[in-house]
């Protein structure tokens, strides 16, 4: 059986369960918002509690905290981030979107249990929120976790498909293949050569999101309410930002208008999009291995992919491109959340965008799913896929499209009719060309050679 306390605020008295960290605005905010599952990410509540931290000592830097108060919100902050807390933030996604009711969250969290630790009366407002607005703290948090969270997980997972696809390009330059255009028979290329424009996808996609994320490193801290950083110091916003970046290791700096800071998400957006554009060439790459391992018999049979579960409830002996289906779905959902990203954005009125938390959500779980789906399908598709080069060959070799070779030679009209010749009599290129009198045989076996079409 549950057993309560009473927690006072503005507002009044309410019952908050006895041995909860949060307090009364975390309690009425739990109450007023049973909307859905989703909770704000654990991301961004970890971002706000480094923030914290570093707004607290930047307080004590300008006397306004005693060292006792600051040590005390410190000392939480770090238990806090050191232990698995998201019992103590258990608020609905969808709330305020300034994120009011979870910066309250966190600040009476850490209050209390500074509290606890001994440190005297902390307030959530008075001493954790000092110098602070929601308004510039929820912005803030949201590009510590955008950016932090890009160079833990993505970037790394980037870099290690640029490695394996760039290792598979040199492994198989010499494997010849046929090429495809609009899913027809056209002319020779090798695997490596088809494996060069996956990687060379991923190495320009790697490219964007380093170059976009950038302002993500510039923080809306210091701005409080509207922009012009009333109850903060002039100097409030970089020292926090300094303490940031040499907690974090990235070189956060503190945005130097804050009013675009508060009322504008254009840095996350920009960055979203070119996660996009990565979702968009990650779905081509996944499509082109499971239309090349299509079969094994009545499809295309290029490749052969790992079989790491049945395929079918019903059909014995059975291998799909699982991995391939689930990048795919990753890609629509990273599509829709771009959408969501995109709208919301543009929903900046006067001097507060009040969509920010369903931004940060979208955007947080495009980059787990990116990372985790990249992860998993290089390493359980990607690295064991194996070029079936007997059906490479066969295919190549029974291409029409090596007809474009003689077009330099004999010309564009005479090949033409070789290539119709040859498809209606389901004969060679070779047989139609002698029959034609065109080439000798000795021409053809010169001109039709596939390695000289690469």
């Amino acid at each position: 059986m549950t057993t309560y306390r009473i927690e006072r605020d503005s507002m009044g008295e309410i019952r908050v369960p006895k041995d909860a960290l949060w307090g009364a605005q975390t309690q009425r905010s739990l109450e007023n918002f049973l909307i859905g599952q989703e909770k704000m990410p654990q991301e961004l509540i970890n971002g706000l509690i480094a923030l914290k931290k570093a707004c607290a000592q930047a307080n004590f830097a300008e006397g306004k905290l005693s060292s006792e108060q600051c040590q005390g919100i410190v000392e939480a902050c770090e238990t806090l981030l050191a232990t698995d807390n998201s019992l103590h933030f258990p608020l609905c996604l969808w709330q305020t979107g300034s994120g009011t009711q979870t910066n309250m969250n966190v600040n009476e969290v850490i209050a209390n249990l500074a509290s606890q630790k001994g440190y005297g009366d902390i307030h959530p407002n008075d001493q954790v929120n000092m110098s602070q607005s929601s308004n510039d703290v929820f912005p803030t948090a949201m590009h510590i976790a955008a950016y932090h969270e890009l160079q833990q997980q993505l970037m790394p997972e980037l870099a290690k498909w640029v490695i394996l696809l760039g290792q598979m390009e040199d492994q198989y330059r010499d494997v010849l293949k046929i090429g495809r255009t609009h899913l027809q028979d056209a002319t020779p290329l090798s695997f490596g050569q088809e494996i060069s424009g996956w990687k060379t996808m991923i190495e320009r996609s790697l490219k964007a999101i380093e170059e976009s994320s950038r302002g993500l490193l510039l923080l809306a801290i210091g701005g409080t309410a509207v922009g012009t950083g009333i109850n903060a110091s002039a100097a409030f916003g970089e020292s926090v930002s300094q303490r940031l970046a040499k907690e974090y290791g990235h070189s956060f700096i503190s945005d130097p208008n804050k009013f675009f800071a508060l009322t504008s998400h254009q840095p996350i957006s920009y960055v979203h999009g070119s996660l996009r554009s990565l979702a968009s060439d990650l779905m081509k790459i996944a499509n082109d291995i499971r239309w090349m391992a299509s079969g094994p018999r009545c499809g295309i049979g290029e490749i052969s992919i790992p079989s790491n579960e049945p395929g079918s409830s019903i059909m014995p002996g059975k291998v799909n491109p699982t991995q391939a289906e689930a990048l795919t779905m990753i890609v629509a959902q990273v599509m829709g959340n771009d959408t969501t990203i995109q709208v919301a954005a543009s929903q900046g009125n006067f001097e507060l965008n009040v969509f920010k938390p369903v931004i940060s959500f979208n955007y947080l779980q495009t980059v787990t799913l990116l990372t985790d789906g990249m992860r998993s399908f290089r390493e359980k598709c990607l690295s064991g896929l194996i070029p079936n080069q007997e059906k490479m060959s066969q295919l190549l070799t029974e291409s029409l499209m090596l007809v474009t070779a003689l077009s330099p030679h004999i010309g564009y009209e005479k090949s033409a009719e070789i290539a119709k010749k040859a498809a209606a009599e389901e004969a060679t290129l070779t047989e139609s060309a002698l029959a034609l009198g065109y080439a000798t045989a000795e021409e053809l076996a010169d001109w039709l050679d596939p390695r000289k079409m690469l």
